[in-house]
């Protein structure tokens, strides 16, 4: 019985993360054509001086990507992750994602998302209750971590897509 208990417990993690990168890969297909509709003009532009142009966004948001990939990766490696935070507006600035080609980065952000989404779908459930804590702030689960990914990554597509029916549960919780 207690076999089974386990096994049970197995399919509802490995249902509900499959879920989270289904809900990841929906987003990613339904917000595509649209950001590859946007010019390289418009996306260029800063709609105040400091704030980041479309194109700034979406590199903050393959940074994002990046740094998620090496907290999801190394919180299955061990039980618990003490991670460093990052300078957002630093990372997108010495990219210098505004002189990069706007269908290129689309193309990079789409496909590193969906490894990300592949990444979610196929955690081992047992390692969805190691934590992460980021510069000190309090610990948070892989599972918390992996299902806040979409919600952040669709709060800033907002922002870029603000006709595109897009909804965010985001809250920044990490106080960093």
């Amino acid at each position: 019985m207690f076999a089974h208990h386990n096994i049970s417990i197995y399919h509802k993690y490995t249902n509900k993360m499959k879920a989270v990168a289904d809900y990841l890969r929906q987003t990613l297909v339904q917000v595509l054509p649209a950001l590859q509709e946007i010019t390289e003009e418009e996306a260029g532009v800063k709609p105040q001086p400091h704030k980041w142009s479309k194109k700034e966004i979406l590199g903050h948001l393959i940074d994002s990507a990046s740094n998620n990939q090496h907290k999801f990766v190394r919180a299955m490696a061990q039980p618990h992750v003490e991670f460093v935070s990052y300078a957002q507006d630093s990372w997108v600035a010495q990219q210098a994602y505004n002189n990069r080609n706007w269908q290129e980065i689309v193309a990079f952000w789409y496909a590193y998302n969906l490894h990300i989404a592949h990444i979610i779908e196929t955690v081992n459930p047992d390692y969805l209750q190691h934590t992460i804590s980021i510069e000190g702030s309090d610990s948070f689960t892989l599972a918390f971590i992996m299902e806040d990914y979409a919600e952040h990554l669709k709060h800033h597509l907002k922002v870029i897509l603000p006709d595109a029916g897009l909804s965010s549960q985001f809250e920044n919780v990490y106080n960093v």
